[in-house]
């Protein structure tokens, strides 16, 4: 068995009651949105309801995000994403006898603005899949119901972002500069601050397990 069906199994054989909430972590460019797809996909074929959720919506605004410095790797860690409203909108409303309706997301990255979508209804038998960063970062583990850690190398990881991210952040010395004085600086304080691989439910162990599974 394979590790992505092992994973799948373990998934599905959780207790039921409400909707299981399953973080999916890892630093950036880790491939956890590769991984989210999938666990989705699969958890689906298997006939159960299955929700995608990524932080990509729960971002604050740039005025935020930005306010310690576009280089800031303290900046990135502390002031990137919303974890209260990750929680207000999605991961309280998913408990244990709450209303279990959630939005997918408070904000456009694109164009920076707030967005205020309907309440999305989830079957009390569904699994949602939230990808992102810092996920074991207090208050969020008293949350989820399974987690799982993408630990992929941080060279390898570097390197998928600058071949994804080089355009949009000015070219590949510029991404370079970015990941290594921003993004996976935040994320090595993360490592060190928070342990997730000692948090979670389940670590995947590198790329070459996140690619196995992704065929």
């Amino acid at each position: 068995m394979s590790v992505g069906d092992d994973m799948v199994r373990d998934v599905l054989s959780r207790p039921q009651g409400h909707p299981l909430r399953v973080a999916i972590d890892g630093v950036t460019a880790s491939g956890k949105s590769t991984c989210a797809r999938w666990l989705v996909d699969a958890v689906a074929a298997h006939g159960r309801p299955a929700v995608h959720v990524t932080m990509d919506g729960f971002h604050h605004r740039r005025a935020h995000r930005y306010r310690q410095g576009r280089a800031s790797a303290l900046g990135y860690y502390q002031d990137a994403y919303d974890f209260d409203a990750l929680c207000r909108h999605v991961l309280i409303p998913l408990g244990p006898n709450d209303s279990g309706s959630i939005r997918r997301r408070i904000i456009d990255l694109a164009t920076d603005e707030p967005v205020d979508d309907p309440l999305e209804p989830v079957p009390i038998d569904a699994i949602v899949v939230v990808d992102g960063t810092f996920l074991h970062r207090p208050p969020l583990p008293d949350y989820w119901d399974y987690t799982v850690f993408v630990d992929t190398p941080m060279d390898v990881a570097q390197a998928r972002g600058v071949a994804r991210d080089a355009d949009a952040l000015g070219g590949e010395p510029a991404a370079v500069r970015a990941f290594e004085q921003r993004y996976h600086a935040a994320c090595r304080i993360y490592l060190d601050e928070v342990d997730p691989r000692s948090r979670a439910t389940r670590v995947l162990p590198g790329i070459d397990s996140l690619l196995s599974i992704d065929q």
